[in-house]
């Protein structure tokens, strides 16, 4: 059938790009293919990108659920491990019709909407299908990924190439793992057993879009005189929505795929216009009921309302002594990236898909542990700090809830400001001196002066200037102090210009 030759080469090519995306290191993935993550249905309405959202309704009511059959890598996922399982005696598979659970896809879908309305990012994050796949692909397949890269470059490495680099392979946050690896395992089992079941029962995009598909231009459609009861159809249908007996399909769960199609014998199937008098979506009679009226109407206000680490390096001073690692301060106010404009913006808009945490090229960003911001993008400065002139996780945030800023703006925006702690300075513990702060701050904000004002000859302290910090992290980063450094950077709430 034309429809799935179609749709099976453009899912896999979707799928691979938007996995690449994720699991890139290098930069080289959203120069290609960065569009397809502001492609995807949820991340098009938080940052209220009206052509996009236009764009997808529009080819739901012309195709049907198209987009969850191509464009949604989670449901393309669930399509490649449903593929996997043993057909068994029958050809067609080994599906069988369900009634719709109206009620639960209903419920969550609300849930959904007061969640997004209320910035409860945690509950955002969990519910919403591309940023479930972007927490799988970057905290289980990347490191893979990376592991291979690193392979790569110790063999390259010894035959005199470095086209390959090794980098650093590293857990940016346990919960965020633990999350994404049981999420996989919920929805693998759910596919493995029953094909689309996540899609038709808990995710809230399918169900926006599923009530949106009732009344697309083109369906599978059924001419009973041809129909023999034969039920391949229904083995095949991994959405669990056709109903051969009474010769109906489901069109909030049908996700066009064209299964069906492929395995009728009798011709009985078609995908086009249905005639005037044969059912409509999901019906077994003309009129849509109040209650799927009521629900097309709560989806479309969607739309519309809410606009263990694979390798261990030993570092060294000089090969004389092991350097302990940072320890991240307890800051009063989490620091949240350059372009976020407020704690309260990425609280609103960010869905925790970890697409600007896999792709920060200083390891700054890592996701927060908060219980409302959980799996949100938050900066901490052990591993690098945050360079002016890198706009990298304003470039690829598809939602808006890191606006794109370019470099001169960013060099300008106070994200927090640095806080001196007297009792870790290596001057006043170690009686050396130091000034490794004030000599790596790019924007000058950091001065040193005598510790005791009445003697020129006393060691040397930061004195910062509140009102040029950026709060980039640098001193923070560079304090030789260990574990804790001597001066590290409070959040602001609400970013400033300064």
């Amino acid at each position: 059938m034309l429809l799935r030759k179609i749709r099976i080469p453009l899912a896999i090519l979707a799928f691979a790009s938007i996995t690449w995306l994720f699991i890139d290191f290098t930069g080289l993935a959203h120069g290609y293919v960065g569009w397809l993550a502001r492609l995807q249905f949820l991340p098009a309405v938080l940052a209220l990108n009206a052509v996009t959202v236009l764009a997808l309704v529009v080819l739901t009511l012309i195709f049907g659920r198209i987009y969850c059959s191509v464009v949604c890598p989670l449901g393309v996922m669930q399509d490649g491990i449903a593929h996997l399982h043993p057909r068994g005696k029958h050809k067609a598979g080994r599906y069988v019709y369900s009634p719709e659970r109206r009620w639960l896809r209903l419920t969550v879908l609300a849930l959904f909407i007061v969640a997004v309305v209320a910035g409860i990012g945690s509950l955002v994050a969990l519910l919403a299908p591309y940023s479930s796949y972007g927490r799988m692909a970057a905290n289980l397949l990347r490191p893979v990924w990376l592991a291979g890269n690193n392979v790569l470059a110790g063999i390259s490495e010894q035959n005199g190439n470095y086209d390959f680099y090794a980098v650093d392979i590293w857990i940016r946050s346990m919960p965020t793992f633990i999350i994404a690896a049981v999420t996989f395992v919920v929805i693998a089992i759910l596919a493995w057993r029953g094909g689309r079941t996540y899609c038709n029962t808990i995710c809230p995009v399918g169900t926006v879009l599923g009530y949106l598909a009732r009344f697309s231009f083109l369906r599978v459609c059924f001419d009973a005189e041809k129909c023999r009861s034969c039920s391949k159809c229904a083995q095949a249908c991994k959405a669990s929505c056709i109903d051969f007996k009474n010769k109906t399909v489901d069109y909030t769960r049908c996700v066009a795929c064209g299964n069906c199609l492929d395995q009728c014998s009798f011709g009985a199937l078609k995908y086009g216009r249905p005639a005037a008098a044969a059912p409509a979506a999901g019906e077994g009679s003309g009129a849509a009921d109040p209650a799927s009226r009521r629900a097309f109407l709560i989806g479309a206000s969607l739309a519309t309302t809410t606009a263990a680490l694979a390798q261990v390096k030993l570092k060294t001073d000089g090969g004389l002594a092991a350097i302990e690692d940072k320890v991240a301060p307890k800051r009063q106010t989490p620091l949240t990236p350059p372009g976020s404009l407020s704690a309260d913006n990425m609280a609103s808009h960010c869905t925790g898909c970890q697409l600007c945490v896999a792709q920060c090229p200083n390891d700054v960003l890592r996701p927060s542990t908060g219980l409302l911001t959980i799996m949100q993008p938050t900066m901490s400065y052990e591993r690098g700090y945050c360079r002016p002139e890198c706009t990298r996780c304003s470039d690829v945030c598809p939602t808006g809830a890191i606006r794109p800023i370019g470099r001169d703006v960013k060099s300008a925006t106070q994200i927090g400001h640095a806080v001196w702690i007297k009792e870790n300075c290596i001057p006043l513990t170690d009686g050396v001196s130091c000034g490794n702060c004030a000599r790596h701050c790019p924007v000058g904000a950091i001065t040193m002066v005598p510790s005791d004002a009445d003697n020129p000859l006393s060691p040397e302290i930061p004195a910062v200037n509140e009102s040029r910090c950026i709060g980039c992290g640098a001193c923070e980063n560079l304090c030789p102090a260990r574990p804790l450094s001597a001066i590290y950077v409070e959040g602001h709430e609400v970013h400033k210009t300064i």
